[in-house]
C-alpha cells in the first residue's frame, strides 16, 4: 500500500493507481455525451473495479490518476470526481435492481416449485394407490416425487447462492462511488 499522506486523503486509505496521458482516456471514446456526463471507459471500470475487488472490503479506498501531459484544469479534475461517483453510483443502483429482479424471479419460481412438488406428491400417492400391488406403482410414486423436488432447484438455488455475488458487487460499487479521486501530474511530465 502506497504512502497516503502525499496525496492529501483520509488516513488508512486503500490506493488504486492508474497512469494516463490525458484525463480523456478514463472516459468511453464512443460515448457521444458532453465531457461532464460521459462513462467511464470499459476497461478503465474494469481496472479500477478489479483492483478494488482484491483490497481490504472495510478500508476506504481513493483513486490516484498519474498524469502524463501535466495537470489538467480543476474543472477537469472535479468533473473526473463526479463522473466517477455517478458512473459507480448507477452501476450499484443497477446491482440492486437485479437483485430486487433476481428476488422476484426466486418468489415466483418457489411459488410454482411449491406448487409442482404438492401436486407431484399427490398424484404419486394417487397412482401408487391404484397399482398397489404392482412394482410399478413404486417406481411411479417416487418418480413424481423426485421430479416435485428438482422442481425446487432454482429456488433454492437463487436464495442460497445466486444473491451473494450480487450483493457484493453493489457494495463494491458503493465503495468505489464514495472514493476520493486525486489527479497528479506523472513523475516523468
Amino acid at each position: 500500500m502506497a504512502e497516503t499522506g502525499r496525496y492529501d486523503l483520509p488516513a488508512n486509505c486503500q490506493l488504486i493507481e492508474v497512469h494516463v496521458a490525458d484525463l480523456k482516456q478514463l472516459f468511453h471514446s464512443l460515448d457521444p455525451t458532453p465531457f461532464r456526463e460521459r462513462d467511464l471507459d470499459p476497461k478503465a471500470e474494469e481496472f479500477i473495479a478489479g483492483w478494488a475487488r482484491e483490497l481490504e472490503s472495510d478500508a476506504p479506498i481513493a483513486l490516484i490518476v498519474h498524469v502524463d501531459l501535466g495537470m489538467p484544469p480543476a474543472e477537469h479534475v472535479q468533473t473526473l470526481h463526479d463522473a466517477v461517483r455517478d458512473y459507480f453510483g448507477e452501476r450499484a443502483a443497477e446491482k440492486r435492481r437485479r437483485l430486487r429482479q433476481l428476488f422476484r424471479v426466486g418468489r415466483t419460481s418457489l411459488v410454482i416449485g411449491l406448487i409442482f412438488l404438492a401436486a407431484s406428491i399427490l398424484i404419486g400417492d394417487l397412482v401408487a394407490s391404484m397399482l398397489k400391488d404392482t412394482r410399478f406403482a413404486g417406481v411411479a410414486r417416487e418418480s413424481l416425487l423426485i421430479g416435485g423436488w428438482v422442481a425446487m432447484w432454482r429456488p433454492l438455488e437463487v436464495f442460497l447462492y445466486d444473491w451473494w455475488p450480487i450483493r457484493a458487487e453493489a457494495r463494491l460499487m458503493d465503495r468505489l462511488s464514495a472514493m476520493a479521486v486525486r489527479v497528479v501530474p506523472s513523475r516523468s511530465s
